[in-house]
């Protein structure tokens, strides 16, 4: 592919990764095959942009995530002051940044990989289902990933000049500070970057005879790379904490470890295993994309064994799907949301694999000695289950048991098959040579697939959470007080102000005493209180509370979700 036909294409993917996240802005998202995106989320963590947009203070209550997400929290009062408060102009921040995260997929592939793998890496991320619909969400995903895509791709660039490794460092904590979720990739990119500086010398393999010696030019400059991303991480990290940190230390810590770490998730051993048996069957992701996961976990094997001949940006995709996948089976996997950090590095690797025309593995995976793959064996029957793991749980939809047992037999059966086979296995997964219309036709297939579950989802839309929003706005005067999580969730195309109830936080102490509060917004589908223990709790605490009005929401699968005005104070 010649350079010119790469920028056409190019230009081509990303008018097709603006289309289908710019139309239907207001659409809800979607909620009969969801993806995991929780729709009353966006009011919520808009919510300190928002006041100071509309009312010119950033806190009005005890619930400010701008302590957890000032990158985000920033860049959505941009959105704001710009273009004024609303649901399209929140998502706004999304959509740009995944479109942004495409491009950047796609030009940092094609330097590593050449102009097919680049053309491949753009068009599989722009039509990912599930990396599109969270870049129409105004969550912090979208936003989180684009940055740690920006650090990759300035990975990328320090190979040739080393100063755009400062730039890595900077990305990598801007988007730590979009989402503390991605703790993971600065540990992957801190563990990168020292890996490049230690080693006094970086051997390839021979060609022929003997192995070969990379130049000092060349070592000097992989190392002067690698300090400019560590200083980059080092000085970011210091700005942000004495600008921001260490002046809110009390809130920083309380939402960023109180709330984020100790409050949710169990470190036990049962709840440690369950989080690893659950990961490829829990949630439907790695079903839609398993092409792209199973290509782009072998793929990373194969990265792997050519470790010490790889650069710092292969070393580094291999780092983010590695300690991504640790930090979620450690932390939490029953959020379908905190998947999305992995798609890109899966498709940048799948990309490699198919741009190249190589094998799934390099040709070193045959000389392993077979009593080193029994020696593997645990790993390998993991990397079975998880490739067996998405297809396996598809008669036992939803019921994690059945699915884990059926992924684990499979799983079993093909890790068994893989060792004791040994090298001929690898022999095979090593062998090459597709040509670049196979690989191009292959990836349009799986583009195509993807493209129709979005059109699935278009030929069904809603509105039914913009419309709401907007009839609340009709019904209340400007200023009004609103109890409850859903008040943020429907904030964006009104003015009132929200008291948001957190399980634990937020107004959570004085939920039961807030006379002068006099509206609550919750569910009455599909249950009164859905949102928690805690609505409930104020609902109880108002026994003549009176239903003003009623709204259709887009939540369940069921398609019949019902949101209320209550009057606290009503009398019989």
């Amino acid at each position: 592919m010649t350079a010119r036909a790469f920028w056409m294409w190019l230009i081509a993917i990303a008018l097709v990764a603006i289309a289908v996240r710019a139309i239907y802005p207001a659409a809800d998202p979607p909620w009969r095959t969801t993806v995991g995106v929780v729709w009353h989320d966006e009011g919520a963590w808009a919510h300190n942009a928002r006041n100071k947009a509309l009312f010119g203070t950033w806190r009005e209550d005890e619930w400010n995530p701008i302590y957890i997400a000032p990158v985000y929290t920033g860049l959505e009062y941009l959105s704001f002051a710009a273009f004024g408060v609303g649901v399209r102009q929140a998502r706004l921040v999304s959509e740009l940044a995944g479109v942004g995260s495409v491009l950047l997929l796609a030009l940092g592939v094609r330097r590593i990989g050449g102009n097919v793998a680049g053309v491949i890496a753009g068009g599989l991320l722009a039509t990912n289902y599930v990396y599109v619909m969270y870049d129409r969400a105004a969550i912090m995903e979208a936003l989180m990933v684009a940055f740690i895509v920006a650090s990759w791709y300035c990975s990328v660039r320090a190979a040739e000049r080393p100063r755009w490794g400062a730039l890595a460092g900077v990305t990598a904590v801007l988007a730590f500070f979009t989402k503390a979720a991605a703790a993971f990739y600065i540990g992957a990119l801190g563990s990168a970057a020292v890996m490049q500086v230690l080693p006094l010398e970086i051997v390839l393999p021979p060609k022929g005879g003997s192995s070969q010696t990379v130049g000092s030019a060349d070592q000097q400059s992989a190392r002067r790379a690698a300090l400019w991303t560590l200083a980059g991480l080092a000085i970011a990290s210091g700005v942000i904490a004495a600008v921001f940190v260490l002046p809110n230390w009390s809130e920083y810590r309380f939402y960023n470890w109180q709330i984020s770490v100790t409050r949710k998730p169990s470190y036990d051993l049962k709840s440690i295993v369950d989080r690893v048996s659950w990961f490829p069957v829990l949630h439907d992701t790695f079903t839609r994309m398993w092409f792209v996961v199973s290509v782009g976990v072998i793929g990373a094997w194969g990265l792997l064994l050519r470790w010490r001949t790889t650069g710092m940006a292969e070393r580094l995709l291999v780092l983010w799907l590695a300690v991504g996948t640790i930090e979620l089976l450690v932390h939490d996997v029953g959020n379908e949301r905190r998947l999305v950090f992995l798609i890109p590095a899966l498709v940048g690797v799948t990309s490699l694999v198919l741009g190249r025309g190589a094998g799934l593995l390099p040709d070193e995976a045959a000389r392993i000695p077979q009593r080193r793959a029994w020696l593997a064996a645990p790993l390998i029957l993991y990397t079975a289950y998880v490739l067996v793991g998405p297809i396996a749980r598809l008669p036992f939809l939803y019921v994690v048991k059945d699915s884990v047992r059926l992924a684990a037999a499979l799983a079993l059966a093909l890790g068994t098959v893989v060792v004791s086979t040994w090298p001929r296995a690898m022999r095979l997964l090593s062998r090459g040579g597709w040509r670049v219309q196979a690989a191009a036709g292959l990836t349009a297939a799986i583009m195509a697939a993807d493209l129709v579950q979005f059109l699935q989802w278009a030929s069904i839309r809603t509105y039914k959470n913009y419309e709401a929003s907007r009839a609340i706005g009709r019904a209340l005067p400007d200023g009004t007080l609103v109890h409850g999580k859903l008040a943020n969730g429907l904030a964006l195309e009104n003015r009132i102000k929200p008291v948001f109830v957190g399980h634990g936080f937020g107004n959570f102490e004085d939920r039961k005493r807030r006379d002068d509060v006099r509206y609550i917004l919750t569910y009455i589908e599909p249950s009164p209180g859905y949102e928690g223990s805690q609505i409930e709790d104020i609902l109880d605490a108002y026994p003549h509370r009176r239903i003003i009005m009623t709204f259709d929401v887009a939540e369940t699968p069921s398609g019949h979700d019902r949101a209320a005005l209550i009057d606290k104070r009503a009398r019989d």
